[in-house]
């Protein structure tokens, strides 16, 4: 160890805070809403992905550090802040997002827009004629399931749903049974769409929108006759949205379930969001409303939900303000005309998403399903998407009598409704259907097909270092491995015995297996390149995740930088590791890739004495990864496969200078940018020239 080097690896110092970290991730997703170089409906795009993003991260993680004050719970993190420090933390930093968002939007995109013929209306600009519009549109569709509930002593404040569009309206006047109420609220249903395209008659730009609640603001008067409306102020409420089930206490997970998504609508309240101007007296009464202090309070200058403009990139078909479209590749000889399983047994196959078709996975269903020979099929699904054609074909399976197993992750954060769907459809066509182990999710991803043919009995294994849900794989980066390997066969065999049985961890030849060997096996590799760098041998990790948190992880590190080992990290959101640190981290770089697609890979690499071990992943280098989730790791061995993983997964992105971030020893990210001289470089664009159609 260099004699500078600092012996306490666990000093708080050493440490990013999580919470804190996965703002600056927001940050970095805002910065590609600010970015002009990026077409201007994407910009708008990435400014709604920033607020859904906002939203999760309160309904869990910001909820989380609620409970944990409220129980008195005082234990500090890696990082040493306490849960009240951080709540103290993340409310500044959370209101400077808050608010550089809005300005975004007003200042920057909605000018921009309007010079392309795209406009979000406000109510006080309307011409006569679109007023009338909007006022037809409010009593013929609006007003028909408007409720307004008064606040008075017969009319306690209601149950606010989470996340949904209210107002609440200052009165004067008495009513028909001579009450002053003086205070009223609107909810507004959740079925009603919340951006209007004004038709072309009334219309004066080639795309002009009005927004619901800019509807309601006009005509609320209509629904309180015979009274004076002082004032009308949107808000929305944020509430823990965890669920929360007893697994070892239920009967049944998937009746628990169903019962707590009802109860997640209203949660503890985490946060309210006001319209600026909305006067104190009024803010004050919905703070204490829903027991919130001032540093919940979110004021904001226009629409409290960002992420209903969503609705605009698909109305707005301007192709010009969007991402060129592409169609993904399909490797050589793997079309709908080939049979599959022939082509696996001359060797594995890698996909690279989006930039490669996700079809061949599903083609590999389809033809295991309607192939005589195929005996079984077992796959794991953590988020599939509403409608999904591979549950369709799990199904036609099953109906065609071949034994069909589906391993549903019911827990899966938001798709659990979804997810039930899914389980119950299957279940009813005759599928065998379990939910994983109680106490740990299931989020790896495979996929097995046991096939007879003439030699005997085949498996043929997908797996993947993201979900099987369709619409994702067009959206997020992702690997999957196609391999007839009989070891590899084998060991997705043994994995889904012990999800679907009992019995003690299945010793596997191949695969890492959380939480059983994949966090050992990542310490025994870092600690192998240790001694390498110790031997002043060439020692090298690379690898990209889209988190990084465990403290046991990110120490192995920081004792191979200190040991001379060079450690090239890409992290995608959260990293608690700070590189950079004399005597800790001096040989660590870190760096942040963001664009087009949602980088979901997990990617390690080696040096391993020149033998290059390379491996895809679906767990990132979290606590609950490595602890508290069944996760696989497999190894890529193919030498041709090896070196497209290294090449696309650990190497282009370094040469990326338009769209990383490299993280500082302080926390901050700074954004690259080509240097004088220097030629623009764009991995995902380099990525889609390579792979996919034009």
């Amino acid at each position: 160890m260099p004699e500078a080097a600092v012996e306490n690896l666990e000093d708080p110092g050493l440490y990013l805070n999580r919470e804190l970290s996965l703002l600056a991730f927001q940050r970095r997703v805002l910065a590609l809403a600010e970015a002009p170089e990026t077409p201007l409906l994407e910009r708008l795009r990435f400014l709604t992905i920033c607020s859904s993003n906002l939203d999760e991260f309160f309904e869990i993680r910001v909820a989380g550090l609620h409970q944990q004050r409220a129980y008195g719970i005082a234990q500090a993190g890696p990082d040493g802040l306490s849960p009240t420090e951080q709540l103290q933390r993340i409310a500044a930093e959370a209101h400077e997002i808050v608010d550089r968002q809005y300005r975004v939007l007003n200042e920057v995109l909605q000018p921009a827009l309007e010079e392309e013929g795209v406009r979000i209306s406000r109510r006080q600009a309307w011409t006569p004629a679109q007023r009338a519009w909007a006022r037809a549109y409010f009593e013929n569709e609006v007003q028909p399931v408007l409720t307004p509930l008064a606040l008075d002593p017969a009319h306690p404040f209601p149950r606010i749903l989470n996340k949904s569009l209210n107002f609440i309206v200052g009165l004067e006047g008495e009513d028909a049974f001579g009450r002053e109420s003086g205070l009223a609220v609107v909810q507004v249903p959740r079925a009603l769409p919340r951006v209007l395209r004004m038709p072309e008659e009334v219309a004066e730009f080639d795309y002009d929108f009005a927004m619901l609640s800019s509807i309601v603001h006009a005509f609320v008067d209509e629904i309180f006759p015979g009274m004076t409306v002082t004032g009308c102020y949107q808000f929305r409420v944020t509430r823990n949205s965890d669920l929360w089930v007893d697994e070892e206490e239920v009967e049944d997970l998937l009746h628990a379930l169903q019962g707590e998504l009802q109860s997640r609508k209203f949660g503890d309240a985490v946060r309210l969001e006001v319209a600026r101007g909305c006067p104190r007296g009024l803010t004050d009464l919905l703070l204490a409303n829903f027991e919130l202090g001032e540093e919940d309070l979110y004021e904001v200058d226009g629409p409290v939900n960002l992420h209903r403009l969503e609705a605009l990139y698909e109305a707005v078909e301007r192709p010009d303000l969007k991402f060129p479209p592409f169609r993904p590749g399909v490797p050589p000889g793997l079309g709908h005309e080939v049979p599959l399983f022939d082509a696996l047994r001359r060797r594995d196959v890698l996909l690279h998403h989006p930039y490669q078709s996700f079809a061949p996975v599903v083609e590999m269903v389809r033809q295991a399903a309607r192939d005589p020979r195929v005996l079984a099929i077992q796959q794991t699904l953590y988020r599939t998407g509403g409608q999904s054609a591979l549950v369709d074909l799990l199904v036609e399976a099953a109906l065609a009598g071949k034994e069909v197993t589906a391993v549903v992750e019911l827990r899966a954060r938001f798709d659990e409704a979804a997810n039930i769907q899914l389980a119950t459809r299957l279940q009813e066509a005759g599928a065998k259907v379990v939910y994983g182990i109680v106490g740990y999710k299931t989020h790896c991803k495979m996929l097995l097909v046991v096939r007879r043919e003439e030699d005997g009995i085949r498996r043929y294994v997908h797996l993947g270092t993201g979900n099987y849900h369709l619409g994702t794989t067009r959206a997020y980066t992702d690997f999957g491995l196609m391999s007839a390997d009989p070891e590899l066969g084998e060991d997705v065999h043994r994995v889904f015995r012990q999800l679907t049985s009992m019995g003690r961890a299945p010793e596997l030849g191949r695969l890492l297996h959380s939480p059983f060997t994949l966090q050992a096996r990542l310490l025994e590799a870092i600690e192998a390149e240790i001694e390498e760098a110790h031997a002043g041998r060439p020692a090298w990790i690379r690898a990209r995740m889209n988190s990084l948190s465990d403290p046991r992880m990110i120490r192995a590190l920081y004792r191979a930088s200190q040991a001379g080992v060079r450690v090239d990290l890409l992290v995608r959101g959260i990293c608690c590791l700070r590189p950079g640190l004399p005597g800790v981290s001096e040989n660590i770089r870190v760096r942040s890739l963001l664009g087009r697609f949602l980088e979901h890979s997990r990617a390690w690499w080696f040096h391993a004495a020149g033998r290059g071990e390379t491996w895809l992943s679906s767990a990132d280098w979290m606590p609950r990864n490595l602890y508290k989730r069944v996760e696989l790791a497999f190894p890529v061995e193919d030498p041709e496969l090896r070196r497209r993983v290294l090449a696309e997964a650990l190497e282009l992105p370094w040469e990326d200078n338009t769209g990383t971030w490299e993280l500082q020893a302080d926390g901050s990210w700074r954004r690259r940018r080509p240097g004088p001289g220097e030629e623009p470089r764009s991995a995902q664009r380099e990525l889609l020239e390579r792979w996919a159609l034009t």
